[in-house]
């Protein structure tokens, strides 16, 4: 419809159609029939038309007026659009878990701000698993292996998982030397559903899994945590969760370390490839180069 505005105003200028076609390199037919198209769209003319001239009709002038208004906003419109390309800028939409949120996402936002600071942030932080496109995420950033095909996932990094006790515990239980030893040990079961757990580890006897039990279920990873450092158990928790020196300090433990837990998935998952605003991929790489620093973490940037 833009089109069409804009051969009218073109016409109103030229005063023909044969000089807007000689203009367009079109043909005086072809404008002939715009112009009919959109006088059809309107309902009522907008020129008189005589063999010797096109004269504009009141509603044509009417027209004119709002139709040159139109086609400048479009221009401005593109043009504030173009502007946008190049600079991040906008509300990012950005979810991610709590815990992890909490610990690893929050404190890295002020030198992102810092960084982009025509970017505001709108923050949705749960353990469950947001609807990107229902609730308008621009970005999640997961923890742990992405199933949904209609995503797009980029892994941005990965993080050691590992076996962790109390010497407390310890103590009082011998250290399990085996995966299978796990069966004789209180554990701590992350399990949303409560229906049991399968920790899994790899060595060179091959991939392993084995079934674990103990009196203390929680639906949350800071509870895996918080539970394990109250010598309540064993915990199996990527190393992600012990900001705090708790195994350089020996206030954790760690376990089976020839037996390896798979590492966690962490990564960026949004709803389009296509046309991926500024504002997302500053985002992704951003963070994508804080986690890989960060020794902390246990992380390595794939």
């Amino acid at each position: 419809m833009l089109a069409l505005f804009r051969t009218f105003i073109r016409t109103v200028e030229a005063g023909s159609f044969t000089a807007v076609a000689r203009e367009l390199n079109s043909s005086q037919p072809t404008v002939s029939r715009q112009i009919a198209l959109l006088e059809d769209h309107l309902g009522c003319l907008l020129f008189q038309r005589t063999t010797r001239a096109l004269t504009l009709t009141d509603d044509g002038r009417v027209f004119y007026d709002h139709a040159q208004r139109t086609v400048e906003a479009a221009a401005e419109a593109e043009s504030a659009v173009g502007r946008r390309k190049g600079k991040p800028s906008g509300t990012l939409r950005l979810a991610c878990a709590g815990v992890f949120g909490r610990l690893h996402v929050i404190p890295r936002l002020p030198r992102f701000r810092a960084r982009y600071p025509d970017i505001e942030i709108a923050l949705t932080m749960n353990d469950g698993f947001s609807d990107l496109v229902e609730e308008g995420i621009d970005l999640a950033i997961r923890v742990g292996e992405t199933t949904d095909a209609s995503l797009i996932s980029r892994r941005i990094a990965t993080s050691r998982r590992v076996l962790v006790a109390t010497p407390e515990y310890l103590a009082c239980h011998d250290a399990p030397r085996h995966p299978a030893d796990l069966a004789g040990h209180d554990c701590i079961v992350y399990d949303r559903l409560l229906t049991g757990a399968r920790w899994h580890f790899a060595s060179s006897e091959g991939q392993i899994s084995v079934a674990v039990a103990g009196p203390v279920h929680v639906n949350n990873t800071e509870a895996v945590r918080a539970c394990v450092l109250q010598g309540l158990g064993i915990g199996y928790t990527p190393i992600w969760h012990f900001i705090d020196g708790e195994i350089e300090n020996g206030r954790l433990v760690v376990l089976l370390r020839d037996f390896e837990p798979p590492p966690q998935p962490i990564s960026a998952v949004y709803p389009s490839r296509r046309f991926l605003p500024p504002k997302v991929r500053a985002a992704i790489d951003y963070f994508a180069a804080e986690f890989d620093l960060d020794p902390r973490l246990g992380i390595t940037a794939v």
